[in-house]
């Protein structure tokens, strides 16, 4: 090549194009990290990268800020340098439409799927890598870059079809008129939804589809059934993509945004579709079918199908109905979240407030509206609906450009994120100097520059998201001369109630009357009913905008029955009139808060506190509180009083956050342990004092209290019990204790722990503070209550089982002076921490699992804890890898399962595939375990639960409807399950 042609290739190549990159926090730790690598090449491959890098320095920043903040994207640098220098040097758009070309008739060639999925696995990595260069670089805005995430998902989805379908052909299943495009004229539809349809992928998308097929498919073969066979066909498809192997996987498949996924096949037949949509299709539903496009399969019938369901989507005229669905759509968007302020740590870029979903949302709430009639509006990209929106005088074009700036950045925000581990994550990290790195590795030079700009989309955003509705008839505009009192007589009160969007507007005429009339316990007080009378029109609004108006009128009408006294509640609520939402919604979902409202009503007094929505309170925090709240305590009956009020406070307000969605999961378990902790400190400590008055001291004595299960893996549940070993040691030489009614040895420390027990179950005029189990102390029911810390160092040496061993991985000390603590946490570690014959632990895994199956089931999908491919069989996988691999690999040792998961995978004993199955099933299972031991106290029966409650748990699981949560918890336990059989059992399920 002459100089002037490589000066020519030069500008045209990748590396020339880069514009922006990453500031790298810590330089010299990325540059021997990248100097290590460069070290380990062949010296012409590292030549020529050296080149290339000196050429153009912003690659090698880049490269840098890769090497420092994504170790996904580092591990695609590291695996291939040939690759990496072949893209540095290709013109970018040419490139990505030749590998896809290349590789898809490549593909079409091959005749064992090993052969074709090895084939599109690297073809997904190398375009991964392209286009997350092009991305950090500045050489393609986002819209092209999500374009080109799409282009690469719909050439993926097509070759794996059209593979499936040539197999199924030679096996003469299908005899298709073309056989190298054995999908044309086959009646088989795969429609890509979401951002794929819109061609608006994210990096580390997941694929939303849904597949249909004519069971009247003219190219079946005759003897063929078309439900099975297509079924059968979309398995193959869906594998062929998603299955990981050792070259990873292409996309993750999602095929539950088809009619009722918990009790229908992976593809559905047309006739079915057609009669669903017309009979039971959903608000959400029309709204995901704005987006939806025919992406692969026979592309005719594609396009005729969507024409079928146009008129579900697209209704002609903008009637009450229509407006009334998208005030509900609206409602579920906007699930009280006590957030007036948008944040930066934490904050969630998709679903948060100011977030992509409300700039989403703002388009297709008034393409639903105005679609009908305005054919124009019926785009599937959200920045293209803006602008039709602006250019039909929907909006104002100031509106679609200030959301349109925002919405490329939160995307651009969004990728970054997820360039990180390739996770679907979209949630900013929780701590400053997380937030920090980040913002380097997006470009910023500081986390303050970063925030500053994202606070400012995010604000934008959220003021357009709420002035969406103002003026709109069905909003919350007050019509005049409205007689609460008159009941279903008036007319004109049916008529404001359903504008508001009650659908029994004559049932909730006749219950707000009988508030104003009736005679209920808590209206004894005239002032409390003149209160009350005046604050029933704001009420009423604010009931109004629950997720389920009706249902909540009817829960407060119970909640009113219930009450003795609430004079001070209805004072609150009537001057915080955004709590109303929030208590229609734990009335209606929870009724276990909803108990606990009714009997303390003063617990309501915690959600008024400006700290309720900011960060969960740390364990010095809630000392601090609880230290208050019993600082003038006089008895020792008033002590305990106050420690279970302080306790279902704590458990009313941590739930309440859980409902309403301004807390994860995993910050509530910890909040539920930090509460439990702090009380088990301050009672051990008030127990050790008192007991101490009445038999006094024995020489050198030290108590301390160990904290297994789920308070010492910090995974607590609004209904955890305590899980407790009480251990302690003295001065053998002095046994006996020296007060007025001394006590000796073993009967001290035994008689010392039953007092302890008994401060928490007690039951007073507050109630039981928790239930403590203490069947994980040595020998079970058996043993001593409490046992002298040389007996538990020789019981845990030579004659605990596995499974108490496996317990022993969540045990923590949560009570006890600095030494004691210590000595006791040396034992534990080097019994965790000894050799073990990984064949013996792995039996006596299953062998336990096989015992908990046959004692609990294992057959109910919605028992979390214990179904096959539940949270049990997580925890085993953890605990048997720690104890497995702990002598050589101490580092995988922590008490939180998720943290183990992460461990294992980095030290390399946990494949990343399987890691990245249990973390997630890990999230979704706490998520959802939260609502559940908030809202049911015995086991969960979908068919007989509230609507409430199933929305609740289906925004929990980041599902649509409850239909497809349970389609999704069914396929993550069905994973869970097969990776247990192979880590722990060594067999394929």
């Amino acid at each position: 090549m002459t100089l002037s042609a490589t000066g020519d290739a030069d500008r045209h190549c990748l590396a020339a194009g880069f514009v922006d990159g990453p500031h790298v926090s810590a330089p010299e730790n990325a540059e021997q990290r990248l100097a290590d690598w460069l070290s380990d090449l062949a010296p012409e491959q590292a030549a020529a990268l050296d080149g290339l890098l000196t050429r153009f320095p912003r690659a090698k920043t880049i490269l840098l800020g890769i090497a420092e903040a994504s170790p996904y994207l580092f591990d695609l640098v590291r695996a291939d340098v040939a690759r990496l220098i072949r893209l540095l040097q290709c013109e970018p758009e040419p490139y990505l439409a030749a590998l896809i070309e290349t590789t898809c008739r490549d593909v079409s060639a091959l005749t064992t799927e090993a052969d074709a999925m090895h084939r599109l696995r690297r073809m997904k990595s190398e375009a991964a890598l392209l286009i997350a260069l092009a991305d950090i670089g500045g050489v393609w805005p986002v819209v092209r870059v999500t374009a080109a995430l799409t282009d690469l998902a719909v050439a993926s989805v097509q070759t794996a079809l059209r593979f499936v379908l040539r197999q199924e052909a030679a096996r003469g299943r299908l005899s298709p008129p073309d056989p190298d495009n054995p999908e044309d004229n086959s009646g088989l539809v795969v429609l890509a939804m979401g951002k794929m349809g819109a061609g608006e992928l994210n990096f580390s998308s997941d694929i939303d589809l849904i597949v249909f097929f004519d069971p009247a498919a003219p190219t079946l073969a005759p003897d063929i059934e078309p439900a099975p066979f297509f079924v059968r066909v979309t398995q193959g498809m869906t594998r062929l993509l998603q299955q990981r192997t050792g070259d990873g996987y292409v996309f993750r498949v999602d095929l539950r945004l088809r009619p009722d996924p918990s009790s229908t096949q992976v593809a559905i037949s047309t006739d079915s579709a057609l009669h669903y949509y017309e009979r039971e299709g959903r608000t959400w539903e029309r709204a995901a079918m704005i987006k939806a496009r025919p992406c692969a399969g026979d592309a005719e019938a594609g396009e005729a199908l969507l024409a079928d369901i146009a008129p579900f989507v697209w209704r002609k005229h903008l009637d009450f109905a229509a407006l009334a669905d998208v005030h509900d759509m609206k409602r579920q968007m906007q699930t009280y979240r006590g957030q007036s302020e948008v944040a930066v740590e934490g904050h969630n870029v998709k679903v948060g407030r100011g977030g992509i979903r409300e700039i989403e949302f703002f388009a297709q709430t008034q393409q639903l509206i105005a679609g009908g009639r305005h054919p124009q509006l019926r785009v599937r990209p959200t920045l293209e609906a803006l602008n039709v929106l602006a250019s039909s005088n929907w909006i104002t074009f100031a509106a679609r450009d200030e959301l349109t700036t925002a919405y490329e950045f939160l995307r651009r925000v969004e990728h970054r994120l997820q360039m990180v581990a390739d996770e679907q994550t979209h949630s900013l990290p929780d701590d400053v100097e997380a937030v920090e790195r980040f913002a380097r590795f997006f470009g910023y030079d500081s986390r303050a520059a970063f925030a500053n700009d994202l606070l400012g989309h995010l604000n934008t955003v959220q003021g357009h998201y709420e002035k969406l509705f103002e003026g709109d008839p069905t909003g919350t505009a007050q019509l005049p001369a409205v007689d609460f009192r008159a009941g279903p007589d008036d007319p004109r009160l049916l008529e404001y109630l359903a504008t508001l969007g009650f659908k029994k507007p004559i049932m909730v005429a006749e219950t707000v009357r009988h508030w104003m009339t009736g005679d209920y316990r808590v209206f004894r007080s005239d002032s409390t009913r003149s209160a009350f009378v005046e604050f029933v029109p704001a009420l009423i609004d604010g009931l109004a905008h629950a997720e389920e108006p009706d249902g909540a009128v009817a829960a407060f009408d119970r909640f009113l029955q219930a009450l003795q006294r609430g004079g001070r509640l209805i004072s609150l609520l009537s001057q915080n009139r955004d709590l109303v939402a929030l208590v229609a919604l734990i009335l209606g979902a929870a009724p276990r808060l909803g108990d606990m409202l009714v009997r303390q009503p003063q617990i309501m007094d915690g959600l008024i506190d400006p700290r309720f929505f900011g960060a969960m309170p740390d364990q010095r925090e809630l000392s601090a509180r609880l230290a208050a709240t019993l600082s003038d305590a006089h008895s020792y009956e008033e002590f305990l009083d106050r420690l279970r009020l302080f306790g279902q406070e704590s458990l009313f307000l941590i739930g309440t956050r859980i409902l309403s969605g301004t807390v994860s999961a995993q910050q509530a378990s910890i909040a539920f342990a930090d509460v439990a902790e702090g009380i088990v400190h301050t009672v051990h400590g008030l127990v050790t004092e008192r007991f101490a008055d009445q038999h006094g001291r024995i020489r050198g004595q030290q108590t301390a209290v160990v904290a297994m299960g789920r308070l010492g893996s910090r995974e607590m549940t609004a209904s955890s019990d305590l899980d407790l070993i009480l251990l302690y040691d003295f001065d053998p030489e002095y046994p006996d204790s020296g007060g007025a009614r001394p006590l000796h040895g073993a009967h001290y420390f035994a008689r010392f722990t039953q007092r302890l027990i008994s401060a928490f179950t007690t039951r007073t005029n507050y109630g039981v503070l928790y239930e403590v189990d203490m069947r994980l102390r040595p020998s079970g029911r058996a043993g001593p209550v409490a046992s002298h810390i040389k007996s538990f160092a020789e019981y845990q040496e030579h004659e605990a089982w596995t499974w108490e061993h496996m317990a022993l991985t969540r045990a923590r000390v949560i009570s006890g002076s600095p030494g004691f603590r210590a000595h006791i946490e040396n034992i534990i570690r080097e019994v965790l921490t000894r050799p073990r014959d990984a064949a013996i632990v792995a039996n006596d895994v299953a062998e336990m699992r096989r015992a908990i199956a046959l004692e609990k089931g294992e057959g109910d999908v919605w028992q979390l804890k214990y179904a096959a491919g539940g949270m049990v069989d997580i925890d085993f996988i953890a605990q048997y890898l720690q104890l497995v691999h702990a002598a050589d690999k101490p580092g995988i040792l922590d008490v939180s399962t998720l943290h183990v998961l992460d461990n294992a995978a980095r030290l390399g004993v946990l494949a990343p595939a399987s890691a990245e199955i249990l973390r997630a099933a890990t999230h979704l299972y706490h998520d959802l375990t939260q609502i559940l031991r908030l809202c049911v106290s015995d086991r969960f029966k979908p068919e007989s639960a509230g609507e409430d409650l199933l929305r609740v748990m289906a925004r929990a699981g980041d599902a649509p409807d409850f239909s497809s949560l349970q389609a999704r918890v069914k396929e993550t336990q069905a994973e869970v399950r097969r990776v247990f059989f192979e880590i722990v059992e060594g067999r394929v399920a």
